[in-house]
Parts: C-alpha cells; sequence; structure tokens
C-alpha cells in the first residue's frame, strides 16, 4: 500500500536534514497541501456542472491533478475496502450520455462488437425527443449489490427509469470491484402509472426484470461480468472508471451514504 506524503513528512525531514524541521513550519505545509487538494476538487465539481459539458481531455487532465494531490495528502485512496463506497451517488459527468454509467453498457460492449456503432446511433438523437437523466447509483458492499437507475424520456411524453442490479463478485486490488449484471427493467414508467391499477398489476405481475445477464452470456460468454476502477473516492466524490475504457472518467457526487432508500427527483 502507497504511504501519503503528508504524514511521511516527518520521516523524510528527519532523514535528509540535521536540524529537525519545527513543527509548526510541517503543519503550515500539510494545511497548503490540504488546500490545494481542496482547490483542485472544486476545480473539477465547478467544470462538470458548467452549462457547456467539458470535453473529456479537459476532464481527465483536471481528475489526473486531483488524484495526484489525493495521494500525497492520502485522501480517496484504497476505495475497495475503504467503506466510502456505500451509499447513493449522482452521476454529474460521462464521456458519452448517462446511460453510459449504467454497468450494462460496460456489458453490452463487451457482448456486442458493434455496440459503437449502435451507440453513435442513439446519442445522435436530439432533445426533446431524447432526454436523459439523473442517473443514480446505489452501491452496498454488505449485501454485496449495485443497482443503477438512469431516468429516460422519449418524445417529451413517456419516461421510465431504466433500473440494472448488479451483484459484487469480489474485491481486486485496492480499487477494483468485479461486477456481474442480473437484470435489467424499466420502472416508474409514466404510460403504466397513467392506467392506474391496471398499470400496477402490468408492472408487478407481467413486466418481471429481464435476466439481462444471462442474455448476454448468451451472446459472449463472460461479457455479463465487468470492473469498476474506482480510482478516487472520499466523503463527497467519487471518479470511477470502466477498466475496459479506462481513460474514460464518470464523475460521480454523494447523496447519501446508504442510510435511505435511492430515490430519483424528477
Amino acid at each position: 500500500m502507497k504511504y501519503s506524503l503528508l504524514f511521511m513528512l516527518p520521516i523524510l525531514t528527519q532523514g535528509f536534514m540535521s536540524t529537525p524541521v519545527p513543527s509548526h513550519k510541517l503543519s503550515c505545509l500539510r494545511m497548503s497541501m490540504m488546500e490545494e487538494f481542496t482547490s483542485l476538487k472544486e476545480d473539477l465539481l465547478q467544470t462538470v456542472q458548467s452549462s457547456t459539458k467539458p470535453s473529456l481531455n479537459t476532464v481527465t487532465s483536471l481528475v489526473d491533478q486531483l488524484e495526484q494531490q489525493a495521494e500525497l495528502v492520502g485522501v480517496g485512496q484504497a476505495s475497495s475496502s475503504s467503506g466510502l463506497l456505500n451509499g447513493t451517488w449522482e452521476c454529474i459527468y460521462a464521456p458519452q450520455d448517462l446511460t453510459r454509467c449504467s454497468p450494462f453498457f460496460w456489458a453490452f460492449a463487451r457482448a456486442v462488437d458493434q455496440s459503437k456503432e449502435i451507440y453513435d446511433i442513439t446519442d445522435s438523437i436530439p432533445a426533446p425527443l431524447k432526454e436523459i437523466g439523473p442517473a443514480m447509483q446505489d452501491i452496498d458492499l454488505e449485501k454485496k449489490t449495485l443497482v443503477s437507475k438512469v431516468k429516460v424520456a422519449t418524445f417529451g411524453l413517456a419516461t421510465s427509469i431504466m433500473t440494472t442490479r448488479c451483484n459484487v463478485l469480489r474485491e481486486e486490488g485496492l480499487d477494483r470491484l468485479r461486477l456481474k449484471v442480473s437484470s435489467t427493467k424499466p420502472e416508474e414508467s409514466t404510460v403504466l402509472k397513467k392506467l392506474g391499477p391496471l398499470g400496477d398489476l402490468l408492472d408487478q405481475q407481467i413486466l418481471k426484470p429481464f435476466p439481462s445477464g444471462e442474455a448476454l452470456e448468451q451472446v459472449r460468454e463472460g461479457s455479463s461480468e465487468v470492473i469498476m476502477c474506482t480510482t478516487f473516492c472520499d466523503e463527497s466524490l467519487r471518479i470511477s472508471r470502466n477498466a475496459d475504457a479506462f481513460n474514460e472518467v464518470f464523475v460521480w457526487v454523494r447523496k447519501d451514504f446508504g442510510e435511505n432508500s435511492m430515490s430519483m427527483e424528477f
């Protein structure tokens, strides 16, 4: 495990300097490093939440700077075992549209060679014919579950929440989780809600969750399993990546620590 430079400073300074560094100077240096970390974190949040979507290169550069500084101050590492992954998160930046933060689409790309061409077509559909968001994830490492929910609106009329449920198979290293896609289902459909009790019956008894994991396995064995690599995670911010497309970053902000069930606000 890497050691934070922030906590190694007293040892390093004693080793290379005959005169001990005064504690107040070390405290000032620690404070300066933390201030730089906080500033970089704020810069990233402001950039990804601006009215104009930034380029992937811009976001990646900011993420790299933040992660380097975070390593120096000992914040956000070892996400698989820190316990901070647990809770509900909202995706505020995805390289393409927000649907791509769902592990289902990572698995679909593993199963279907033409996935990029398919995505190019669906991504080109303009608003208001297609509107995406918000996108949420609920992670519970004790129950070993990850639930992804993405709101999808089509033609300005019908909306639903595309819900994908995954099992967390195991930790892989300090910052990776192996996920297995289990099922996918459109939930909270406005069309079904308009049908009243009949809509409830259709939703609960007939429109069962689709076993998307099994379907993906039939297309290509092993494709239902994906690796989520979380290169930074603290009390408020998470940066995760699909290990198959590591250079594409997804930026998440925390909604809660898992005490409350996930809800979507419209």
